[in-house]
């Protein structure tokens, strides 16, 4: 079936609409630091985590402070620093003037900045301060230096979870095994706009990736890429002789969804559910230091992100995911 987390309506409906119930005492929450305030991301997750009320017997996350910068070298993200940076101050967020600072004062991160080029330097800081972390996609702007990333977390045993909203979107219809069967293979399409200080797929393709994984899981062998200038056509090829589709889009009309290939039945992906479920899963994420998702398919998503750059590059010839975990990353 789907690899996906069932929600209770009680937790969409709170995230979605508000508190519906008193939060607890700011001193009792976890709290949370957010360093990058150039994505909507930043104040939608920090209204929700501030906002909303908590399940019962579960310790409410609060986002506390935030470091602004953030994209310097990216207009469109630049840009929106002050008026987010002022969305925090209303929401009587404290704003801080370091990364140094900021780690003093909370118990976990929102990466956010929207800069994967910034990364690898501030990832690094957290890493220090041993501070458990979200890093909002993309992880980094480089194969290279997610691999670094992730090999450094998982030396030092520092929790991190990273994800796309849309690992969340629900499907049409009931996926149990009864149902569908085994599944086979998938298909998966989002808008896939390209941003030059990253990898190809890495700036906006990775949504629809990171649903192609949520369906097939890892064990990604192989992927070979055929692109033009306005689509990007990634076939891998997994354990089993499954085969995965991702098309990225960039001309016509761009939207998000895939279909699911079982043994017993063909489905469709629902629509688009927006950030809540992804918040839910953040949330619990801080208070168990447990990713819902585990760091090698972390891994797997962007190597096949990279390997279909590396295909596009050598005429659509097959790329190994095993060549890319073989780069030595550890300096």
């Amino acid at each position: 079936m789907i690899r996906c987390f069932a929600l209770s309506l009680f937790a969409l409906a709170t995230l979605a609409f508000g508190s519906a119930m008193p939060a607890l005492a700011q001193e009792d929450a976890i709290k949370i630091g957010v360093i990058g305030l150039d994505t909507s991301h930043s104040p939608a997750f920090a209204r929700a985590m501030n906002e909303r009320a908590v399940e019962a017997g579960k310790r409410p996350v609060r986002v506390v402070a935030a470091y602004p910068y953030g994209s310097s070298q990216i207009e469109s993200s630049a840009s929106r620093i002050p008026k987010f940076t002022e969305d925090f101050k209303a929401m009587g967020i404290e704003i801080v003037d370091s990364i140094d600072a900021l780690l003093a004062k909370v118990d976990g991160v929102l990466l956010e900045t929207n800069d994967g080029t910034l990364r690898k330097e501030q990832f690094a800081k957290i890493l220090a301060a041993k501070k458990p972390v979200f890093a909002d996609k993309p992880a980094a702007a480089t194969w290279e230096d997610t691999l670094w990333i992730y090999r450094q977390a998982e030396a030092a045993g520092l929790p991190i979870f990273s994800a796309s909203s849309l690992r969340y979107q629900p499907t049409a219809e009931d996926l149990s095994p009864d149902t569908v069967g085994e599944i086979v293979g998938a298909d998966s399409y989002s808008p896939c706009s390209m941003e030059p200080h990253h990898s190809r797929l890495y700036w906006y393709g990775i949504h629809g990736v990171e649903t192609l994984f949520t369906i097939m899981g890892p064990g990604c062998e192989s992927v070979s890429c055929t692109a033009t200038d306005g689509t990007d056509l990634a076939v891998g090829r997994w354990a089993g002789d499954r085969i995965g589709t991702f098309r990225g889009i960039r001309k016509g009309k761009a939207d998000y969804g895939g279909t699911i290939y079982g043994t017993k039945a063909i489905r469709t992906l629902g629509k688009y559910p927006g950030y809540a479920p992804l918040v839910v899963a953040i949330e619990d994420f801080f208070r168990t230091g447990k990713s819902p998702v585990s760091n090698q398919e972390t891994l797997e998503i962007y190597a096949f992100m990279e390997a279909a750059r590396l295909s596009a590059e050598r005429g659509g010839a097959p790329v190994s995911i095993a060549e890319l975990f073989a780069i030595d990353v550890a300096k």
